[in-house]
Formats: structure tokens, C-alpha cells, sequence
């Protein structure tokens, strides 16, 4: 099927507001275009900063930016309209911002007449908008396709056991997580189903059936509806207008052995407790392994610029650790990170952008799950044999000296050899592969605007 056949297919895409949802649906436009589809990409004017000088070049010319404007709310600013760095208290009213914003929403749709709109499953109400001016909707779940079963399958069969239970679960002391599941909003609920069912014969959803296979035949089994895996959609390192602020970490990560550091990061919208940053650093203290950490606190947190970050590490940290350990405090440069030969292991939250990337790098994961999906995730990748989790007490504590065994343990010992050896099959399988998911969904697609 040639680019050029799908030229004439305009696709506006309905990202939800944050840098862990906008930067797939980004990959995912880009693969698109160089298939011939022009996309214009809607968000907030917040949310968009975040992606806006990664499309230059030809990318300008089919991937164009459509600002969403959110009415304005108490105590929420515009520059605030985004998850990314997002104090948790807010995020409330930007969900009700956001369920607001479809007038807005609806007179982008009718000047931009695009032939297909692909949105995010938080946004629910976007294909019936679509709808009325007979526009088809596809959605896109940024989610793993194990989470996305999971929960569905509590959304709507609740009375039976999930059937992967073996593998995939809440432990004991994640008993809220799964509460928040079990005992949902039924409006919450409802419309998570919606956004389903609203979407046009099928549904996107990011990663690769050699790892979720049975998960995504679950889910479709629940819904009667196709869901399409389309691929890693993991953005390739390249130069970055930041990359002069981060020069001297690579500097010093270019003089570490091969496999010989773990990055450090828990996502742009988990904000450590103080007790979990305290074991987090005495982890990496005891370990003796060096490493790169990326800490991050909430916009307008009082003391940043390395104020906030004084008060939150353990006394005497950075002087005890010395030249074994870098801090980036806000933003580093993920993929370019975790791309580089001196990386040994990841220390990460689980969410799905950070697995799949480090999957894509073939760099084992030291899985520290917090919230969310993140539990679920890191059940996947413990099931797949690409990491070890860092199970917490009974009272859900971190511990300092069991994250520092299992960072070893992955790194460096002879117990993390078959996890090192997954890690690099992973990698070679993800190479392999090419765009074969693309393909098919750009098959998909075709065929429903070309029955639309």
C-alpha cells in the first residue's frame, strides 16, 4: 500500500492531557505520515509546548498542532492545563475542564473537517462530538493491553476472577488500587466502556502481541471489538534542544564500564513521598552501582531549583555517594539515556512508556511500581522475564537494602543473568519486527474511511 494512496486521509488526533499520553500519539502520527496520512494533533497549548520543536523538518508539513482551549476554572490557570508536573489535587478539575471543552471541541471538528478522529479513552465524549458532524472515531488506549483487560474485566464482570490471576494482580498491600478499581464511579466506569464501545469497529492500543497476546484476545473477547496492537511507538534518540543542560551527564556516563549504571526516573507525574525518596537513595547508596536519578517535584512547589531537592534527600547523600552518582532534577532525555551502552538497569515506576522503552533498549527493569496501572505493568514484566520487581512490606514500605539487592542482583550477579539475557532477546525481537502492527493498522484504517 503506497503513502501516496493515503494522502487525501486527514486525521485529528485527541490526545489526554499529558506527556505519557501525547508523546504516543505523537510516535503514532509520525508512522502514519510516512505512510501519507496528514494529522493535525489537539491539545492544550500546555500540553503541546511539550512536543512542539520535535516536529520540524517535513514532519512540520504533515503533522500540524490545533490548540484546545479549556474554559477557565478556580485555581487552574492555562499554564497549569496539563498533567505534566501537575500537583494531584488538580487533577480533578482539569478532568472537569477538560468534559467542558466539547463546543470548543466541536468547532475544531467543523472547520478541520478531518475523514477520521482518533481519541483517548479518558475522553470519552469525543466520538459522539465526532458523531454529529459524521466524522468516524477510533480510540487509542496508551495503556498496556494487560492493564487494559484487567480493568475491563472489573468493569464488567466483577463477580468472576480474572482469568491470568496467576500472573497478573494487585498484592495485598496495593489493596487500594484495586478498590479504586472494584469500587469505581459507575460514571467513571460507565465511561471508560463508552469510549470503547463509541469507537468504530476498532481499537488502537500500544505495544506488540508477542508480549500481551492473550490480554489483547481478552479484552477483545469482552467487547466484541477488535483491538489492534500498534507497536512500541518508542521515539528514537536525537539531538534535543536541552541537550547542552545534559551534555555533562553523558560526559561522565561515557567514562563508566559498559552495563555498569541504572537509570533512575519515576515518570513526569508521580511525585515521591519523603519516606519513599529516603529508601530510594539508601538503595542506591548501598548498592554501590552508579547512577543517573532524575527526581521531580510539582509545579510551584515552594523551594525548587534545588531547594525542594536539599530538603528531600537524606543528609549527607550526595556527599556520601560522590562521583558514583548524578541527579537531574526535572527533565532528562529518557531515550537517549536509556540508549546508551553504559546503562545496565532501570530503576523505574512501570508506567507503560517507560517499559516499553526500556524493552526497546534491552535494558532490565528494577521495577518500583506506586500506583495505577503501574502495579500491573510490573507483574507483566516480571511474567515476560525483562526485570525483577522490588516487592514492599506488609505496611507497603519501601525498603532501602531490598531495592539495593535487587539493583545488584540485575546488574551485576550471576542471578540477573537470565533477566540481562531476556532483556537483550527482547531488544532483537523489537528490531526485527519492523512496523508489522503499523501496517495492519494502517490497513484499518484505510478501509474504514474508505466505508465512511
Amino acid at each position: 500500500m503506497g503513502a501516496e494512496k493515503n494522502q487525501s486521509i486527514r486525521v485529528l488526533m485527541l490526545p489526554w492531557l499529558g506527556y505519557g499520553h501525547i508523546s504516543p500519539y505523537l510516535e503514532l502520527a509520525k508512522k502514519l505520515t510516512s505512510r501519507g496520512f496528514n494529522i493535525y494533533l489537539c491539545s492544550t497549548p500546555a500540553t503541546l509546548s511539550c512536543i512542539d520543536k520535535k516536529i520540524t523538518g517535513k514532519l512540520s508539513k504533515s503533522i500540524k498542532l490545533v490548540p484546545l482551549f479549556l474554559p477557565p476554572l478556580p485555581g487552574l490557570p492555562p499554564e497549569l492545563h496539563t498533567t505534566n508536573g501537575l500537583p494531584s489535587h488538580l487533577m480533578p478539575t482539569l478532568k472537569e475542564a477538560s468534559d467542558l471543552s466539547v463546543n470548543q471541541f466541536s468547532i475544531i471538528l467543523k472547520q478541520l473537517k478531518p475523514d477520521l478522529l482518533i481519541y483517548d479513552m479518558i475522553q470519552p465524549w469525543a466520538p459522539l462530538v465526532a458523531k454529529e458532524h459524521n466524522i468516524p472515531a477510533v480510540e487509542f488506549i496508551t495503556n498496556s493491553c494487560t492493564m487494559t483487560a484487567f480493568m475491563f474485566h472489573c468493569f464488567r464482570k466483577p463477580w468472576i476472577e480474572f482469568p491470568f490471576l496467576s500472573t497478573i494482580y494487585y498484592r495485598d498491600y496495593e489493596y487500594s488500587e484495586m478498590k479504586r478499581l472494584s469500587e469505581c464511579d459507575p460514571t467513571e466506569r460507565d465511561g471508560a466502556c463508552e469510549g470503547v464501545e463509541r469507537s468504530c469497529e476498532i481499537v488502537l492500543v500500544k505495544g506488540f502481541r508477542d508480549t500481551e497476546g492473550k490480554y489483547i484476545d481478552y479484552v477483545t473477547s469482552l467487547f466484541g471489538k477488535k483491538f489492534i496492537p500498534v507497536g512500541p511507538l518508542v521515539q528514537e534518540p536525537i539531538p534535543d534542544e536541552k541537550e547542552d543542560e545534559s551534555s555533562v551527564y553523558f560526559s561522565w556516563l561515557d567514562m563508566k564500564e559498559r552495563k555498569s549504571t541504572v537509570f533512575v526516573s519515576f515518570g513526569s507525574e508521580y511525585f515521591l513521598t519523603k519516606e519513599d525518596m529516603d529508601e530510594i537513595a539508601y538503595g542506591l547508596e548501598f548498592s554501590n552501582i552508579n547512577f543517573i536519578w532524575v527526581v521531580r517535584f510539582p509545579k510551584g512547589a515552594n523551594g525548587h531549583n534545588g531547594l525542594m531537592l536539599e530538603k528531600k534527600l537524606p543528609r549527607g547523600f550526595l556527599e556520601r555517594v560522590g562521583d558514583r552518582g548524578k541527579i537531574l532534577e526535572g527533565w532528562a532525555p529518557q531515550t537517549k539515556i536509556l540508549g546508551h551502552e553504559n546503562i545496565g538497569g532501570f530503576v523505574s515506576h512501570c508506567g507503560w512508556n517507560s517499559v516499553i522503552e526500556s524493552m526497546n533498549f534491552g535494558v532490565p527493569i528494577i521495577a518500583v511500581p506506586m500506583h495505577l496501572d503501574q502495579p500491573i505493568n510490573a507483574r507483566l514484566v516480571e511474567e515476560i522475564g525483562v526485570g525483577v520487581e522490588v516487592v514492599r512490606d506488609s505496611n507497603k514500605r519501601l525498603c532501602g537494602e531490598r531495592l539495593a539487592a535487587v539493583i545488584e542482583q540485575v546488574v551485576m550477579e550471576d542471578s540477573g543473568e537470565v533477566v540481562r539475557q531476556k532483556a537483550a532477546e527482547m531488544m532483537e525481537k523489537l528490531k526485527s519486527k519492523g512496523d508489522k502492527e503499523i501496517d495492519e493498522v494502517v490497513k484499518e484504517l484505510v478501509t474504514l474511511c474508505s466505508n465512511s
